[in-house]
């Protein structure tokens, strides 16, 4: 490699480390200002070199809803998405393979239901819940949550479901597989992939919602997002204590998934790879 490659080369890494780091600015900010005490976040000039204290979480440890709250978000994410990718993948594999009628239409409009409004849906999902006794409970928000994960996960999958050749079905049908095996034991392995990436992309969304937790949880069931909204306030002013000490450590679990299965974020950007035929 000649000098001025070499040169361009470590320019190019050079910018996408101040890129990366611009855009992790913000959460190394309020990672740090997480072991501050308030005078400390609050002082101007900013103070980037100080005496780091776990104080502010030995006192968020002290809140009794926390380590439910936190549990709360873990069972609900896992069981909704769990729900949905099941639910999704068979439907992905329908159409897919199947291809109803109005098929593409239908597919549309999967994906527009994702881009409507949260607060265009509150109130008659509100009124829907209390008419059938669910508001509060466990079953009826993780229903919700498994509700609205699905339609952008059988756009995944059936993307990558599309990307498997139908001979492999053919052939493990005409072997004497039944359509189940052909599911499971064929299909299923080809496009985990997609699977890891529909259950991020969902992951990060149902672990971040807010205003539908509020709306139908109840307080055995409201997740972390609503106790950082409900105390968010403290004293007529802003906890910035709490809130740096709850954001830094609900953060955790969703960048130790991200940083485990990057690589598939962005196989799941492209919906699937064309695959050889048998």
């Amino acid at each position: 490699m000649s000098g001025q490659a070499a040169w361009k080369k470590h320019a190019y890494h050079a910018v996408l480390w101040l890129v990366a780091f611009i855009f992790f600015a913000p959460v190394l900010w309020i990672i740090l200002s997480s072991f501050k005490d308030l005078n400390g976040i609050l002082a101007r000039p900013p103070l980037f070199f100080f005496r780091p204290s776990l104080e502010n979480y030995q006192q968020l440890f002290r809140i009794p809803e926390l380590v439910r709250d936190l549990r709360n978000s873990v069972i609900i994410s896992l069981a909704a998405l769990v729900i949905a990718l099941i639910v999704a993948y068979l439907a992905a594999y329908s159409f897919s393979r199947f291809r109803p009628a109005g098929t593409d239409l239908f597919m549309f409009l999967l994906l527009s239901i994702r881009m409507v409004p949260a607060a265009a849906v509150v109130v008659p999902v509100f009124l829907m819940y209390t008419a059938f006794g669910w508001k509060g409970t466990w079953g009826g928000v993780i229903l919700y949550y498994a509700m609205f994960s699905i339609p952008f996960s059988v756009w995944i999958l059936k993307g990558f479901i599309d990307g498997v050749s139908p001979r492999f079905d053919e052939t493990a049908l005409v072997n004497g597989g039944s359509r189940w095996h052909v599911i499971f034991n064929v299909i299923l392995p080809q496009v985990r992939p997609g699977l890891i990436a529909a259950f991020i992309f969902n992951l990060i969304f149902v672990w971040n919602e807010f205003l539908f937790n509020f709306i139908v949880s109840s307080d055995q069931t409201e997740t972390i997002p609503v106790l950082l909204a409900v105390n968010t306030i403290s004293d007529g002013g802003l906890n910035w204590t709490f809130i740096t000490a709850l954001t830094s450590l609900y953060m955790i679990p969703p960048i130790i998934v991200i940083f485990f299965f990057q690589r598939y974020l962005l196989v799941g950007m492209t919906f699937g790879t064309v695959r050889g035929e048998v």
